[in-house]
């Protein structure tokens, strides 16, 4: 029988975003193959964090991508990435809380890639008068990343509806990231 990597990528990466302690095991059971296969494609929880890490970036770039964050006023192009990235945002709320990804000299570049695009969104939306200067890019950054994951985490306990999750992080987000005017 062949495995296909990518699905067993998309079923550890389901189980873990709903329980991110889930033993390999019970990753093999969910993905319908054994431990000593999935073995034999990670060979460890190590290795299938790292193996989901890049499969998180490439989903997260593939969303700022169809994103087109270029195009059109900053908020505008917020919403569209919020909306991009929801079928990932699971995913991406484990990647972020993995503390092994993110210490020592080991860490992905990809994720210095999608930082400073996303940055960029939120430098060119302050240049444009349409978002607070006196945040910086690099903190929206992070508090998008924040709002994703925890709605991603309230979505799936029930606290927020799924036809939600745009609406909810965007509003706050914009809510909070938008210039006022003075009068």
């Amino acid at each position: 029988m062949t495995v296909d990597r990518d699905q067993v990528l998309r079923t550890a990466a389901a189980l873990l975003s709903r329980r991110s302690t889930a033993t390999m095991d019970e990753v093999a059971r969910a993905a319908g193959i054994g431990r000593a296969t999935l073995h034999r494609h990670f060979a460890g929880r190590d290795a299938l964090v790292r193996a989901l890490e890049n499969f998180g970036i490439e989903q997260f770039e593939a969303a700022l991508d169809a994103a087109r964050l270029d195009e059109g006023p900053a908020p505008d192009a917020l919403r569209r990435l919020v909306a991009e990235v929801e079928p990932a945002a699971g995913l991406l709320a484990f990647l972020v809380t993995e503390n092994q990804l993110f210490e020592g000299d080991q860490m992905n570049e990809g994720w210095a890639r999608l930082d400073a695009r996303v940055s960029a969104l939120f430098r060119r939306g302050q240049e444009q008068g349409e978002f607070r200067i006196d945040l910086t890019p690099a903190w929206l950054t992070e508090a998008l990343y924040g709002l994703i994951g925890t709605c991603a985490w309230a979505v799936q306990v029930g606290r927020v509806a799924a036809n939600d999750f745009q609406y909810m992080i965007v509003e706050l987000l914009l809510g909070g990231a938008r210039r006022s005017v003075e009068k």
